[in-house]
């Protein structure tokens, strides 16, 4: 009998702390994301005035709501273990960040690895699916200025499009450094038997831990971010005329791998409810100057299938060992954990949760004087 109670025990715990966490979480979305809202309508005169310190500001706050969401997995053990090369010095160049998609933890995953990356975490545009446009972040995501896109045949010419006018209007003009990307275009779980399929009838790489990445978005990026050489290759040198007037344009490519262990993906529900026990997520990064990039079309998808092709093989290595392959000439790789002040924490949460009632008080007050 002792066993069973034990149990029905335990299960009254995970189904009270869920609730308690589903409660706090959506309080704290409703008044984080109204009074961010909320700073940028009434900031829109400085906008106007000093559209730098403006968008300075908002991306602070950006930082601020992304380490909001960072806190959640925190509190519930769920961390985040970095491997690879160091991408501390590239924090205050460009670069294009390419990333495996296994499920919707993955965004909350790089969340957390990119609160201590720098100035990096608020001057960042990400590319995601148009489904993300409808959840509580969207709007945030709208305002920030990054960019949703739809998948499917009949949609992926006019996207493109609207992807190069979008990198146009918004990338430098609100001063932007990494631009993030799942080059996979979907989850694994929904996309693996037709990457598979593609792949048996095009002699590519038969993959099983990652898909074929598809080349669009990637390519619409490097053309217009990153400065050509005549050769055809990406470089720092030789830029075009019409980026003279620019930041030096895309200067890395960083490649991170996301691995969970025993390959059972985090979703953002696991994030909210807390359900699963505490968990270390594991990133492992390759960075590649954009001089080695190629630029032509069937190069550049060479290029990019050997990096998911790479992304295989750590993948499979880690889910056979626990741990990254060293680079050649290493017997190990070394690897470091990322860690949160919850001081910081508490004070980001503090700001939001301070934020929401003055905004209630003065839009009460508002509404009593005209009602």
């Amino acid at each position: 009998m002792a066993p069973h109670l034990d149990a029905a025990r335990k299960l009254f715990w995970i189904l009270m702390k869920s609730l308690l966490r589903f409660t706090f979480m959506f309080v704290n979305n409703c008044v984080a994301i109204p009074s961010y809202c909320l700073y940028l309508i009434v900031l829109q005169p400085l906008r106007v005035l000093d559209a730098h310190t403006f968008w300075y500001i908002e991306g602070v706050m950006f930082r601020w709501l992304l380490a909001m969401v960072a806190s959640w997995g925190w509190c519930a053990g769920y961390t985040v273990t970095e491997w690879g090369d160091d991408v501390g010095p590239m924090t205050e160049e460009e670069a294009m960040v390419i990333v495996n998609h296994q499920a919707t933890g993955d965004v909350c995953t790089l969340m957390m690895c990119l609160q201590d990356k720098g100035t990096v975490v608020r001057k960042m545009m990400w590319l995601m699916d148009h489904v993300f446009k409808y959840t509580n972040f969207g709007v945030v995501s709208l305002i920030h200025g990054d960019f949703f896109i739809r998948q499917g045949k009949a949609y992926r010419e006019k996207q493109l499009i609207y992807l190069k006018d979008h990198l146009d209007k918004y990338y430098y003009s609100r001063d932007r450094k990494w631009i993030v990307l799942f080059p996979e275009g979907g989850f694994l779980r929904k996309r693996r038997e037709t990457s598979q399929s593609f792949a048996k009838k095009n002699d590519l790489p038969y993959l099983t831990h990652v898909t074929l990445p598809r080349l669009g978005a990637t390519q619409i990026i490097l053309k217009t971010l990153g400065p050509q050489q005549e050769n055809g290759i990406l470089g720092t040198e030789g830029s075009p005329p019409v980026q003279s007037n620019k930041a030096k344009g895309l200067q890395w490519v960083i490649d991170m791998t996301i691995a969970y262990p025993n390959a059972r993906p985090m979703d953002i529900q696991t994030w909210i409810f807390g359900y699963r026990d505490p968990t270390v997520t594991h990133v492992h990064y390759r960075t590649y100057p954009i001089k080695d990039v190629p630029l032509e079309s069937e190069a550049l998808a060479d290029w990019l299938y050997q990096r998911f092709v790479e992304k295989e093989e750590l993948l499979a290595h880690f889910y056979k060992t626990g741990a990254f392959p060293p680079p050649d000439g290493q017997k190990e790789m070394l690897s470091r954990n990322i860690t949160f002040e919850n001081s910081w924490l508490l004070l980001v949460q503090t700001f939001a949760f301070a934020s929401g009632y003055m905004w209630y008080s003065i839009l009460h007050h508002i509404y009593c004087w005209f009602f």
